[in-house]
């Protein structure tokens, strides 16, 4: 099996550097290792140059959750299957990438996503948020599941998943301006065209964030923005609001249960969560100056100001 994984990069610190040695020491090794970068400035592209990876260098301001993917599958056409990582996930076992790429064996299958668990320094909220997004158990699923799972059904994280390149070009590639999402996007696409996609429990990396309040509700507020650009994924598939009530249920639990200390930033975080998906959705309603500061994703207003 042809194989590329692709990495974009903006400076990864230290933690790019752990990345990069798990990758190394995977049992399976891609035929190419491309390193997409924004222009970092710190020592990102040296620790791509020390490990001998393929190194392309964009403007930061270029950068677009899916234009910059489709911009580094075009350069590795010829590959089978593209795997995306992003810099701040680790390979938590040498065989991670052994596992994904055997889910494609599967002809059926367009593109997987990986386990990811939380870093060490993580703390009870961004744990709990990896143990309710990604269970223990494996599932493929496609166009017959939306009716019980919904958005679950298309569900793709972008730290770690591998693509079909066949079926990645039959869909048209990965939208190529979007402010977040670009993988569940791609992976809603992928099922209504008739393919499947799947969760490989067994594929896992260390990845999760611990995010601020403020840093949720941009977040939330991005996703919003998502969710009111591509109006199809909920129409298709349905809203969020069951599978968030679950959520908080399940985050009640875990955090009366492991640190009940937490709740009251839990339920701060919640309604900030809230808050920015809303005016996510009404985003086209409010000056582009004030989008711009309630987003985590900055450039995106940068680039929509010049379309």
């Amino acid at each position: 099996m042809n194989v590329s994984l692709i990495v974009p990069t903006y400076n990864g610190g230290e933690m790019w550097n752990e990345c990069a040695r798990a990758i190394v020491t995977q049992s399976f090794q891609p035929q190419r290792i491309m390193v997409v970068d924004s222009s970092s400035t710190d020592n990102t592209q040296s620790v791509a140059n020390d490990y001998n990876f393929e190194l392309k260098i964009i403007s930061s301001s270029d950068f677009n959750h899916g234009g910059t993917r489709n911009f580094a599958a075009k350069l590795c056409a010829n590959s089978e299957v593209l795997v995306f990582l992003t810099q701040d996930a680790i390979f938590s076992s040498e065989y991670s990438l052994n596992y994904i790429l055997d889910c494609l064996k599967d002809p059926a299958i367009a593109a997987v996503c990986g386990r990811q668990l939380p870093h060490k320094d993580a703390n009870p909220i961004a744990v709990h948020a990896r143990l309710f997004n990604y269970p223990d158990n494996s599932r493929v699923k496609d166009k017959s599941d939306i009716e019980s799972l919904g958005l679950r059904v298309p569900f793709m994280s972008n730290s770690f998943a591998a693509y079909r390149t066949s079926a990645l070009r039959d869909i048209g590639g990965f939208p190529d301006n979007t402010i977040l999402a670009e993988d569940m996007s791609t992976a809603a696409k992928m099922v209504l065209s008739g393919f499947k996609v799947m969760y490989c429990a067994e594929a896992t990396v260390f990845h999760s964030h611990n995010y601020t309040p403020w840093q949720e509700f941009q977040r939330y507020f991005d996703t919003g923005v998502f969710h009111s650009c591509e109006p199809w994924i909920r129409e298709k598939f349905g809203g969020a609001s069951s599978e968030g009530k679950k959520f908080l249920l399940s985050e009640f639990r875990y955090l009366l249960n492991n640190a009940p200390s937490w709740i009251p930033r839990a339920l701060f975080t919640t309604l900030c969560k809230f808050a920015g998906y809303k005016l996510g959705l009404w985003h086209m309603f409010m000056p582009s100056s004030l989008n711009r500061y309630f987003s985590m994703y900055k450039s995106y207003w940068s680039q929509q100001s010049k379309i």
